[in-house]
């Protein structure tokens, strides 16, 4: 494959959220490395990018997976060139009564939601530190912040991808890399979300639900800023939205 000198990475994509971060970077003039378990999404979402011009590769790989991870970066900068931005997107979400939570469940979300991150942020730390630059995103949620009832299986995790975060925003920063949290306090407007919960979103008032292209945005301007101004948590949420 021919190199270029911008790569992101994107890890957890899909027709929501994940594809509208890699479609703004790829308008932003990067190769997009799309990452996800479904060759299938990925392709939709790699096809949608050449079709505007950009450039997006699909990588399948189970996040979950140490020595996938290792591999995944390992072929992307071969393949690719330089990471110089990354972003982890990947999350299982349930619901349930913790007195019928199981304690697989449990776990899986976990590996999924957090230790997953973990992976892909060290990965990302690994091959960012020795070039002294490079922006690692981590994509939080209301359940990052406080734990809700029913949700414990996801609060324990997404909270604990934010203390990850918080970790390696203190250790990296100094030696050149922006690790940056984004919370996500809201319903994000996307396919899934509509087959989810129909009712729901059939409620909300106009723009009541986050865009993900606005979102991405967000991502596209942590990434642009300087050094001397970089900012660790954001949260974003629709106007209808409490906190």
């Amino acid at each position: 494959m021919t190199k270029n000198s911008k790569i992101a990475l994107i890890a957890g994509v899909g027709e929501g959220l994940g594809g509208a971060i890699a479609r703004r970077f790829a308008h932003g003039g990067y190769a997009t490395a799309l990452v996800a378990r479904s060759a299938e999404r990925l392709k939709r979402v790699a096809d949608q990018i050449e079709g505007s011009g950009g450039r997006g590769v699909a990588y399948v790989a189970d996040l979950r997976e140490e020595s996938a991870v290792t591999k995944l970066f390992e072929d992307v900068e071969k393949e690719l060139g330089p990471i110089s931005m990354a972003v982890f997107n990947a999350a299982a979400i349930y619901r349930a009564s913790i007195l019928d939570t199981p304690a697989d469940m449990f776990e899986k979300v976990w590996r999924l939601t957090c230790y997953a991150g973990f992976l892909v942020g060290r990965e990302a730390a690994r091959h960012m530190v020795p070039r002294g630059h490079g922006t690692l995103i981590f994509t939080g949620a209301t359940a990052s912040l406080r734990g809700g009832a029913q949700f414990a299986a996801f609060a324990a995790a997404k909270g604990g991808l934010r203390q990850v975060a918080q970790s390696m925003a203190r250790e990296l920063g100094p030696k050149g890399i922006h690790v940056a949290s984004v919370i996500i306090d809201g319903v994000i407007d996307s396919p899934r979300t509509h087959e989810r919960m129909p009712e729901r979103m059939a409620q909300l008032p106009p723009a009541g639900a986050l865009k993900p292209e606005h979102i991405a945005e967000a991502y596209w301007q942590l990434h642009q800023q300087p050094r001397d101004a970089w900012t660790f948590e954001l949260d974003l949420r629709p106007w209808v939205e409490k906190f």
